[in-house]
């Protein structure tokens, strides 16, 4: 998902120059070009519509009023009556402010010719150039988007707004380091610019910069205490690095914000920080309406005749060497061919690493799109005729909910990148099963639900597990203490948990936890967290990232996955299943809490579900001193791996497969989306 706010392109109620220089200028007219110019809006309008009703093909009338139509985003009016300006008294600022609508309606190829003709006008004007740097940095044409803004940068040096700009196109195109650069030098020339801190905190959040990133979004929220989601990104920021001071009281902040309906957390971010269902929803439905803007561009979809194969479209950015991909590669491969027709709509960093090309193979058309806007994503899909529009992001980093907000097929569905309610009426369907979703629940989310049989995630069963054999040692872990694992990513981590997790240190003794290192400000936290519950920092061992293949052989290592909640782990619950290593997990009300005891009932280890912390605890202090039972789960885990359901890729195709075909039956038949009951295959 975007992490910062663009620059503001509501046009300028003072232009420069004069766009009725050729048209004598009543007294009327020079009134009411004062009172728009002092901002007394409703007054300037009676007087532009006084010289219009004498005049109607007044240019400089019908511009200002175009302009106040633009200012009360009023933005098809303002079009017209500018057009109407242009075309009698064509001048650079008309072509200008028009553009600048056009931007605004997200009309990205007129607005750019816009400026075009502006700029051919007035070749060296700084605000031109940064106007077309907007509108081409709108239809994703970043590099072009860069050069406008160096450009305007050319012409005005001390142009705060472009170099602010000029960052937020250079991040991007994931160059962190100089747009950080460009904020640096934007809050030079304008401190109390906001959006320069919040851009420059979200480049230093790219950077794995958190701790100043923080700083940057304290520094925002200083200057500007409702802007929109800071708040939520801030919070979030000190998750990464487990910085809980004043969690309890900034958490209840944003929940009544949320609840109020204010703008304040993307929801992506909550799902770690709460499980409460309601606020998740509250917190989706807010984030969504950002979309409604591009709901009506491409119109209605054409009918299209029952298809001989169903075209499935899966939409990410996330096709490489990444979570989502280690899970639904097989699925890919393993769709019927003979009944499905499946297309990639790929819109992240082009790559050529093994997971890019094993899923090109996969697919029958893989599509590199991230070089389109989210409406022609849409078009193309309708271009190809897609049936069915499967979205693997969500309200995740890097997705794209705009491309389903313009319909992309007139089935659409989330399906795993998202563990929750996207809340938004251009999603037609959610995928889960009985236990993320049970039927009690149906109701708390917007979408209707799929319920499959077995387990919602899918699982690739060709994941390799390196013939590495790791030792302790090498990772810094006792040779015959009991290691509680949890390689959940930092920000999952809560100070409840954390707490409850020591004191199972306290009670086995030479034991120690194994944690992923995120960064070294979260490693430091957590000693410190440590210290502070009485528990010497050593005997908290951090591990490095690894390739897949070796991150799978290290579990080998543990002896017990401790699992998070509210948020539990996902596709880190199924690496561990899947190289044998039992995991425990408490479950909590929402989904995104519910996930481990779907994949736990899927290898047939019910036991190791939770309903509270207190069970949690017991049970995970009593398997620290049953190594015997440990050992028996383990043996049942990998000698079950080939033939448990939750590893059965094919079995897990079918069902799906089962499920796309009601749906679009469904479709076919003039009926809306209904809740699909996926039996057993």
């Amino acid at each position: 998902m975007d992490k910062w706010k663009a620059a503001d392109v509501t046009p300028d109620a003072s232009p420069v120059g004069n766009a009725a220089a050729s048209t004598p200028l009543s007294e009327a007219w020079r009134e009411a070009q004062a009172l728009h110019r002092t901002g007394h809006a409703e007054r300037a309008q009676r007087g532009y519509e006084e010289v219009l009703a004498s005049e109607p093909d007044h240019p400089g009338a019908l511009h200002g009023l175009g302009l106040l139509q633009a200012q009360a985003q009023h933005w098809q009016r303002a079009v017209e009556l500018m057009t109407r300006a242009i075309a009698l008294a064509p001048d650079a600022v008309l072509h200008n402010n028009l553009g600048n609508v056009r931007v605004a309606l997200k009309e990205w190829d007129a607005a750019i010719a816009n400026f075009d003709l502006a700029l051919a006008l007035t070749p060296d004007a700084p605000e031109i150039y940064n106007n077309r740097g907007n509108a081409l940095r709108g239809a994703r044409r970043f590099e072009a988007a860069v050069a406008d803004y160096q450009k305007a940068i050319e012409c005005k040096p001390d142009f705060a707004q472009a170099y602010n700009n000029l960052g937020v196109a250079l991040s991007e195109l994931r160059r962190f380091p100089q747009a950080l650069g460009c904020y640096d030098k934007a809050i030079e020339l304008a401190p109390d610019q906001v959006e320069s801190h919040h851009n420059r905190g979200h480049a230093l959040t790219e950077l794995q910069q958190l701790a100043a990133a923080i700083n940057s979004y304290d520094r925002a929220l200083a200057l500007a205490p409702d802007y929109p989601y800071l708040e939520g990104l801030r919070l979030d920021a000190k998750m990464h690095i487990c910085d809980w001071r004043n969690l309890d009281s900034e958490l209840a902040q944003l929940e009544a914000k949320i609840e109020r309906g204010e703008k304040v957390c993307p929801p992506f971010a909550l799902l770690a920080l709460s499980g409460s269902l309601p606020l998740q929803r509250k917190c989706a439905e807010i984030w969504a309406h950002a979309f409604d803007d591009v709901k009506d561009v491409l119109g209605p979809l054409a009918r299209r005749s029952r298809p001989g194969r169903i075209r499935i479209g899966y939409f990410s950015s996330d096709f490489q060497q990444h979570a989502t991909a280690y899970l639904i590669a097989g699925l890919l491969e393993q769709h019927d061919r003979s009944q499905f027709e499946v297309m990639a709509f790929s819109f992240g960093p082009r790559s050529t690493d093994d997971m890019r090309q094993r899923l090109q193979a996969g697919c029958d058309q893989f599509l590199e799109v991230g070089h389109l806007s989210d409406v022609a994503i849409a078009g193309l899909s309708r271009h190809w005729e897609i049936d069915i529009a499967v979205d693997l992001k969500g309200f995740t980093q890097g997705s794209r909910p705009g491309i389903f907000a313009a319909r992309a097929a007139a089935v659409q569905v989330s399906y795993l990148g998202y563990p929750a309610t996207m809340a938004a009426d251009f999603i037609d369907y959610l995928i889960a099963d009985n236990t993320v979703i049970p039927r009690e629940q149906r109701a708390q989310y917007a979408q209707k639900i799929v319920t499959m049989a077995g387990s919602y995630q899918v699982n690739d069963e060709q994941r390799r597990i390196a013939e590495t054999v790791f030792t302790r040692a090498e990772w810094g872990l006792p040779e015959r203490g009991f290691v509680f694992c949890c390689f959940n990513n930092n920000y999952k981590i809560t100070p409840a948990i954390f707490a409850l997790w020591m004191r199972l240190l306290k009670q086995v003794d030479g034991s120690v936890l194994w944690l992923l290192q995120d960064s070294a400000d979260a490693a430091e936290n957590l000693r410190g967290e440590a210290v502070a519950r009485g528990v010497d920092a050593r005997r908290l061992v951090f591990a490095r990232r690894l390739p897949q293949a070796e991150h799978l052989a290290r579990h080998r290592l543990a002896d017990l996955f401790l699992d998070t909640f509210p948020c539990n782990a996902h596709t880190t619950a199924s690496d561990a299943l899947w190289a044998g290593l039992p995991l425990l997990s408490c479950s909590t009300q929402a989904f995104a809490g519910r996930v481990a005891a779907s994949l736990l009932k899927a290898v047939d280890l019910p036991e190791l579900i939770c309903s509270s912390a207190q069970t949690y605890e017991a049970i995970a202090l009593r398997l620290a001193r049953d190594p015997a039972q440990l050992r028996s789960m383990r043996q049942r885990l990998v000698q079950d791996r080939s033939t448990a359901p939750l590893f059965n890729t094919a079995l897990f195709t079918r069902r799906i497969e089962a499920a796309y075909v009601q749906m679009l039956q469904r479709q076919h038949d003039g009926l809306g989306p209904d809740h699909i009951l996926v039996a057993n295959a």
